[in-house]
């Protein structure tokens, strides 16, 4: 069965029958009403869905719109689609055989016709193929794994579940904690600006073991957070920094100027170090910088004794992911 030039479509639904017993894939957002009405112009899905929801975040707006878009202008009669279904686990596979249409009765109100060819265990599939079917969005694109569902369509089916290792895995799980990584800094840049991210570095300080001070916001001493790790000396003289250019040396000298004989430094922001200040850090042993990258390490180290507000705040689920064994 010839695939060439046809789209692989992955859709994710909240009921499995909906679209295995009803023939059919659908999505949502009904007050969208008829999407053939919008056009065919991006900027006016993107226009249209923030009239209708006002409150939407701005980033999702784009990510809501291009999924309606696409399943309105780009789905093809002909494509392919991969819908893994929960209730059964199970991997289908089918091909879109209507157009658009618009029920406004139902609440998954956009919907095209599908036959469904075939349904197949997970475990006929990589572990690579699983984690790309799994993502985060609706319905979008399967294209890194796309000749392998393929190859499944077409009877060239290869249990997973044999295999002694599957090559995929390890690039998955670096996969998943590069995201998870990602995640968090875009959501401390995007929320803890200024004296936040200072009460922020003071509650991470604090699930560390240390007892932190917090300095009164608009003072001018240079220092945001005086910690202790007990009631003796030394302390520990911290300086945050939110901006997003790297950090220069000057910046750190500023803190050394702060600091008293027996004191320690610790600059912490959420970009990086110019190299200058690099090689000052270097000559520097008593002071500690911590750039973007290491701060988030420490969130995941320390993430379950955070306070209730930060974990809400950057909301994470610990799971046991697959890696690959490079004994």
């Amino acid at each position: 069965m010839a695939y060439v030039d046809r789209t692989i479509w992955g859709i994710h639904a909240k009921d499995d029958d909906l679209f295995l017993k009803g023939n059919m894939i659908a999505i949502g957002w009904r007050e969208m009403g008829d999407l053939r009405d919008i056009g065919t112009n991006r900027d006016d899905y993107k226009a249209k869905y923030e009239a209708v929801y006002p409150n939407a975040k701005k980033g999702s707006i784009a990510t809501s719109a291009g999924m309606l878009y696409r399943f309105c202008n780009e789905v093809q009669v002909g494509d392919y689609v991969v819908f893994p279904s929960k209730s059964n686990r199970e991997v289908n596979i089918g091909v879109v055989e209507g157009e658009y249409v618009f029920e406004p009765q139902n609440h998954f109100s956009s919907r095209r016709a599908v036959k469904w060819l075939k349904h197949l265990p997970r475990t006929a599939f990589s572990q690579g193929a699983l984690y790309e079917i799994g993502s985060a969005m609706t319905f979008f694109t399967v294209k890194n794994y796309a000749d392998e569902f393929m190859s499944a369509l077409n009877k060239k089916i290869k249990d997973f579940s044999d295999v002694e290792e599957d090559d995929s895995i390890g690039a998955t799980a670096e996969d998943i904690i590069e995201s998870t990584r990602d995640f968090i800094l875009k959501e401390l840049s995007r929320q803890l600006k200024g004296y936040a991210l200072e009460d922020f570095v003071a509650d991470l300080l604090r699930a560390m073991g240390y007892r932190t001070i917090v300095s009164p916001h608009g003072g001018d001493s240079g220092i945001d957070i005086t910690a202790y790790k007990d009631e003796l000396p030394p302390r520990i003289l911290v300086q945050v920094k939110s901006q997003d250019g790297d950090i220069k040396e000057t910046t750190i000298q500023s803190l050394k100027g702060a600091m008293h004989e027996g004191d320690y430094g610790l600059f912490v922001t959420l970009s990086n170090y110019t190299k200058n200040a690099q090689k000052y850090l270097e000559n520097t042993p008593i002071i500690r910088g911590i750039n973007g990258t290491e701060l988030v390490e420490l969130i995941l180290k320390y993430y379950k004794d955070l306070n209730e507000k930060y974990q809400n705040m950057i909301p994470l689920k610990q799971v046991y992911i697959p890696v690959k064994d490079e004994l």
